[in-house]
């Protein structure tokens, strides 16, 4: 596939190197994305803070191969997303990369066991493997007596922990997490969280969660800021990660 990136200290889950993206609408253009930088490590989690339209999700798009630049890098796993074409940056999205949005997305008609299994199989793993590891992830999250329902069968927050599950079910080395917790009532939505911290530990996955919750984004490691465009780290409190 495409080119790796050397690193001389230790890989990086995702380096995001002077990203720029911008839209036209009418006659004028509009830069949501002005040379944005980050680079996440496994095992820590990382806030991305900012207001309603400040490209928050536009950036966790381009981080997830979804959507692509107009310049700059995407470095996943050490991989240079820029040189792969659309079939590869698909398999690599689907190997390396977790997605967690405020809405579950879950397939109404499979149970929570088939929804984490689906992406699995998808990647070629047998249909024993898949089953075992998507009730492992289940039972991490307090779901094993759950896992024959349907997500309408499910509560709110049941129905984002196995989103949760389905997101990590390929061992990915990023989990991106759009407002993960931000269609729940603010108890269930400090059981997800802590969950979701849990698991992102047991996994040492590299966490990014989009959130407009200041305590919930002073649990996580460190905070980056979406201003005018760029990325602005506000604090760094590293926990568990040498560097």
């Amino acid at each position: 596939m495409g080119g790796t990136v050397d690193n001389p200290e230790r890989t990086a889950a995702l380096r995001l190197e002077h990203l720029d993206r911008g839209f036209t609408q009418g006659d004028r253009r509009i830069d949501v994305l002005k040379q944005a930088s980050a680079t996440f490590y496994p095992g820590e989690t990382v806030a991305l803070l900012g207001p309603s339209g400040a490209g928050k999700s536009t950036l966790l798009h381009i981080a997830g191969l979804l959507e692509k630049p107009d310049s700059g890098r995407v470095i996943l796993n050490g991989v240079d997303c820029d040189t792969l074409n659309d079939n590869e940056r698909t398999r690599v999205r689907r190997m390396e990369v977790g997605f967690v949005y405020q809405f579950h997305h879950l397939l109404p008609e499979f149970s929570a066991l088939e929804n984490v299994m689906l992406p699995q199989l998808i990647l070629g793993l047998t249909k024993a493997d898949a089953q075992s590891r998507a009730k492992d992830l289940l039972a991490t999250l307090g779901l094993e007596e759950r896992w024959d329902h349907r997500p309408a069968e499910l509560s709110g927050g049941e129905q984002q922990r196995v989103a949760i599950a389905r997101a990590v079910a390929n061992k990915p080395k990023i989990l991106l997490a759009d407002e993960p917790t931000g269609n729940l009532d603010p108890n269930t939505a400090d059981r997800v969280f802590d969950e979701l911290m849990q698991l992102v530990n047991e996994e040492g996955v590299a966490a990014v969660v989009a959130t407009h919750n200041l305590d919930l984004a002073a649990r996580m490691d460190r905070t980056l800021r979406l201003a005018d465009g760029h990325l602005v780290e506000e604090s760094v409190v590293v926990i568990g990660v040498d560097r």
